[in-house]
């Protein structure tokens, strides 16, 4: 049965810029790693295990702690009511190349355990207690047609009652993290899920 549902928060953090909702809330125009940390430490957030995760999962923890922040009523929905659904186009390639580096000396558990790019959902997810379906594809670019297509699947077929989606990409210092919150109910910042709206929110620079 098909639904109505909403993007009803999109936050993007790209070229040194992190916005929600299309207006800028922080800027440091640097290397990727000062980023991210300058974009935590800027919203006074108290994650230790922020620390030890790889650039990729600190990009999409980041973009989904803005996401979440300051509207989604987490406790309207069910653990398993909340599913994500994320795309990139370097999978953990920039997680690969240093673990293969390491190896040349004592290859680096630490670095290893992030050898899956699907270990960033499993970060947002463990943070939040999100335990709905997850999935991660991996695309040349980000595919509004085929985002849209997922999530219908899991909200029309109440698989899931929110869903957490977008791209989330790290290769060296080519970076850029896009997200929506897609919900079957509207809020004052809502339009209409749908591809195009999609693609218009993640071509805004």
């Amino acid at each position: 049965m098909l639904t109505d549902k909403y993007i009803t928060a999109s936050c993007t953090i790209n070229k040194g810029v992190v916005s929600k909702n299309g207006i800028k809330l922080f800027e440091n125009d640097t290397n990727i790693a000062a980023l991210l940390l300058s974009t935590y430490q800027h919203l006074q957030l108290n994650y230790p295990k922020f620390y030890k995760m790889d650039n990729l999962s600190k990009l999409g923890w980041l973009t989904a702690e803005v996401l979440l922040k300051d509207g989604f009523k987490k406790d309207d929905y069910q653990p398993e009511d909340i599913s994500a659904i994320l795309t990139n186009a370097n999978s953990s390639l920039d997680d690969d190349i240093k673990y293969l580096d390491s190896i040349k000396d004592v290859a680096s558990p630490s670095l290893f355990v992030y050898t899956l790019p699907n270990i960033v959902i499993g970060e947002i997810c463990i943070r939040n207690h999100f335990k709905g379906e997850q999935a991660f594809y991996i695309q040349d670019e980000f595919d509004a047609d085929f985002m849209a297509q997922q999530v219908n699947y899991q909200l029309d077929n109440n698989i899931s009652q929110a869903c957490i989606c977008g791209w989330v990409d790290v290769l060296e210092q080519d970076y850029k993290a896009v997200l929506f919150l897609v919900e079957k109910k509207r809020n004052e910042n809502s339009v209409e899920f749908s591809a195009k709206n999609m693609r218009k929110i993640f071509n805004k620079d």
